[in-house]
């Protein structure tokens, strides 16, 4: 069963606008780039995974993206996540794939294995629709769809009702996972500290690159830094 990876990003310009209060411009950015480094990292080892496309208008993603050997999608219009989503959804038809994941870049947590474990226990379920929730249990922070085109993705602030009720309506055997790697995705300046802490608690190997990023963010913060400047 071939599997398309999908990875809608915005650019990095207009990434994590919540974070305005946190973070200035260029650590915003700087975050985002890591974060997605680490989930790119982490969908190539995935055994699971055929292939991986990402669907951006920024060239620094771009970039990202093929350091991993991932496949550029423009977002010309950048719309939206679930227009960005249609894009790759569309790529996995036209390629043959029988099955799309989408997935967010910024849960830099997430493992292969959590990966690998969905798509196996998509299979084994006979899922037309694997909706993984987000922390609060009403979002939708990934998407497994076989085929590929079984849903229209319906992203943002209740979507993993939506998508539930979609795949009702449409007839499509579905089910709700909770994946703590991929629960914890950043938007906020409380879902940053969430993540912050769940970085202090895990192996030194785990997102090696969005824990750079947080460590330049928290020596800015600390007043001896400016002090030593």
């Amino acid at each position: 069963m071939r599997t398309l990876a999908v990875l809608p990003v915005k650019s990095f310009d207009a990434a994590k606008g919540r974070l305005r209060a946190r973070l200035d411009p260029l650590a915003r950015a700087a975050l985002a780039e890591a974060m997605l480094g680490d989930v790119l990292a982490a969908v190539a080892g995935a055994s699971e995974i055929d292939g991986v496309a990402v669907v951006t208008a920024e060239a620094r993603a771009a970039a990202v993206a093929r350091a991993t050997g991932a496949e550029i999608l423009l977002d010309a219009h950048e719309a939206g996540q679930s227009p960005a989503a249609e894009i790759g959804i569309a790529q996995a038809v036209a390629g043959g794939y029988d099955r799309v994941v989408l997935l967010p870049g910024d849960t830099p947590l997430l493992a292969p294995a959590d990966l690998d474990g969905l798509c196996v226990r998509a299979a084994a379920a006979s899922l037309g629709a694997a909706i993984v929730s987000d922390r609060h249990g009403t979002g939708t922070n990934a998407l497994l769809l076989r085929p590929p085109d079984a849903l229209a993705p319906s992203f943002g602030p209740d979507s993993l009702a939506r998508h539930v009720a979609s795949a009702r309506t449409a007839g499509v055997v579905h089910g709700v996972e909770r994946i703590a790697a991929l629960e914890h995705d950043v938007d906020t300046p409380e879902d940053l500290a969430a993540l912050a802490e769940r970085l202090r608690a895990s192996d030194p190997a785990t997102a090696p690159r969005t824990r750079a990023a947080l460590a330049r963010i928290e020596a800015t913060d600390d007043p001896r830094s400016a002090a030593e400047a």
